[in-house]
């Protein structure tokens, strides 16, 4: 590790532990099993003298029962407190971990819509889920094998002092020159841990689009490539781990050669100083047992900087998510039920600096109890109109006022309890109908989610169900038929109440009996609502109460559907363009 790059290493890791903080009862108790664990090793080879000075030289029949008792009893102490220290060191860890991912999911769901336009999802939830495991090595194991081995080769240590100064000293030689190697293993081990980090979450990604588009890689015959793909970027990230290997293996290897060296001048110093009767078989044999118990020790101290830099690196792309700022919430005004105006003043959106403008000087007004429809070629600026309202995204200029109050100066949380939303693609979760549909509103009683359900025209196909209401419906409601899908939507928004309804092109993939049932529910759904509709099919804006038509961002024509087929205008040509089409088929 290069001096520069040390502080960075060290002040992420600082914060690490400093996770570690809610949980230090299990740490005191770890840290006290591992210097139990430590003197237990080292009484056990300071045992080595007089077992062998008292049992094989001088065939003292007093220490027959003694010493083997006493060696019996160090084990089971040091049993014991191997369990308290695993116990403490892994409770320790998978806590942190359990910290880190809670903070990190609450942290996604506060962040900026637009933040999840940088970066694609599974990368994200490789972060959540892969980066948070080696979080928990760095924080247990990590912290484990430290300490315990660092105590254990300094009990070791101290042992063979008590045997001979010189020998030990002669043997220490080599103590500097293995941690010249440990600082520049773990330089190479953060290096490449962040490049694994990254590969995961690639490889993540490419699995994931496989999957999720497995109809289309089938028909159009992609099995192949998209294998290709996915095993390239396998094939990417197991070099890097062979490259992890292969650096924890050369450096094992040099301690081992060291050590080795440290055997020979052990053989050498205490050859020489029992020859001049300065040391017995019994400490000789300790020496060796010391120097032998040190090599396991020294070997893992060596190669944890593998683990500690994998969970520097995984901290630091959590620590980078964490300190990314929340979506602005600067409203202080709070409001209870809004009557529903909308108004939009010369709204402007710009997604980035040199970008086109998504929008550019719209301003309407939609009153309560009316609906709005919002047409316009693919890329008019549609979605980014509604994406305004519940302040996903933010305006460059302009206003959007909700019954005479600037959206900014109201609370989030208060905004979006006036806004419902149901779009073509419906979310759903893994859960039971049931908790789909409460999910409009948390508190609702059985009564009042079969209410929905009935208004929503979707209790005769959830009656049909194996469990009836508590079916699970399967990933993204993978069980349901799109027209099903849609009907939670609408109960979901239905239970809800909210005052203001957003409908993102909500029958556009359906079938016309599918589309007849979701109309008549939208129906329950629309009235004394500000309603805003985003439109594919003209047809199904026939009664609104005006009609925008957006035209590369820009408000291009406003008016009612008749007015607007009446002034010949881009809606009249989109009207005629539609319906030719549909005549034609």
């Amino acid at each position: 590790m290069s001096p520069e790059a040390a502080p960075g290493v060290w002040a992420v890791y600082r914060r690490l532990l400093g996770y570690t903080g809610k949980y230090r009862q299990f740490l005191i108790l770890a840290f006290l099993g591992m210097i139990i664990e430590a003197l237990a090793a080292g009484a056990f080879t300071a045992l080595m003298k007089p077992m062998v000075d008292q049992t094989f030289v001088a065939k003292n029949p007093e220490v027959r029962w003694v010493l083997p008792l006493s060696i019996l009893g160090l084990f089971v102490v040091r049993g014991i407190a191997t369990f308290i220290t695993d116990y403490g060191m892994a409770r320790t860890g998978r806590s942190v971990v359990l910290d880190l991912r809670q903070q990190i999911l609450d942290k996604f769901l506060r962040m900026p819509s637009s933040r999840f336009d940088q970066e694609p999802i599974p990368a994200l939830v490789s972060r959540l889920n892969y980066d948070t495991d080696q979080v928990s090595q760095a924080t247990s194991e990590a912290i484990k094998i430290s300490v315990t081995d660092t105590l254990t080769i300094l009990v070791m240590i101290g042992v063979m002092l008590m045997q001979s100064v010189k020998v030990t000293l002669a043997v220490l030689v080599i103590a500097p020159i293995i941690g010249f190697i440990s600082s520049k293993v773990g330089k190479r081990y953060r290096r490449i841990n962040r490049g694994i980090q990254d590969g995961v979450g690639m490889m993540a990604q490419a699995a994931e689009e496989a999957l999720s588009a497995q109809h289309e890689v089938k028909i159009y015959g992609m099995q192949d490539a998209e294998h290709k793909r996915y095993a390239g970027l396998a094939r990417s990230n197991l070099g890097m781990h062979l490259k992890v290997e292969a650096t924890k293996a050369t450096a094992s290897a040099t301690v081992q050669i060291l050590a080795a060296a440290a055997l020979a001048v052990i053989l050498l110093v205490a050859g020489q100083e029992a020859m001049q009767g300065r040391m017995t078989a019994g400490a000789f044999v300790t020496l060796m047992t010391s120097m032998m118990v040190l090599l396991p020790s020294l070997k893992r101290i060596t190669n944890v900087q593998s683990i500690i830099q994998r969970g520097v690196a995984a901290s630091d792309r959590l620590f980078g998510i964490l300190d990314q700022p929340d979506e602005p919430d600067n409203g202080k005004r709070e409001l209870g039920r809004a009557l529903g105006e909308i108004r939009f003043e010369a709204v402007s959106v710009r997604y980035s600096e040199k970008g086109r403008a998504a929008l550019s000087e719209v301003s309407f007004t939609a009153k309560p109890g009316t609906v709005t429809a919002i047409v316009g070629r693919s890329g008019s600026g549609k979605t980014s109109l509604i994406r305004l309202l519940p302040r996903f995204y933010e305006p460059s200029s302009g206003h959007i006022r909700l019954d005479d109050l600037d959206i900014r100066e109201l609370k989030l949380a208060d905004l979006r309890r006036q806004i419902a939303l149901v779009s073509q693609q419906v979310m759903l979760f893994d859960d039971s109908v049931m908790a789909n549909v409460r999910y409009g509103k948390a508190d609702a009683s059985d009564a009042e989610v079969w209410q929905a359900l009935r208004a929503a025209n979707a209790e005769e196909f959830v009656l049909k169900l194996p469990e009836g209401v508590h079916t699970a419906i399967g990933e993204r409601g993978g069980r349901l038929s799109g027209g099903q899908k849609q009907r939670l939507a609408i109960a979901r928004a239905i239970l809800k109440d909210a005052p203001i309804l957003i409908l993102d092109e909500a029958t556009a993939a359906l079938d016309n009996e599918s589309e007849r049932l979701v109309q008549d529910a939208l129906a329950h759904l629309i009235p004394d609502r500000t309603t805003l509709i985003i439109a594919h099919r003209l047809s199904t804006v026939e009664h609104a109460d005006q009609v925008l038509v957006l035209d590369e961002g820009r408000l291009a024509e406003i008016g009612t559907h008749a007015e607007l087929l009446q002034r010949g205008g881009l809606y009249s040509h989109l009207h005629q363009m539609q319906f030719r089409d549909s005549d034609s088929s």
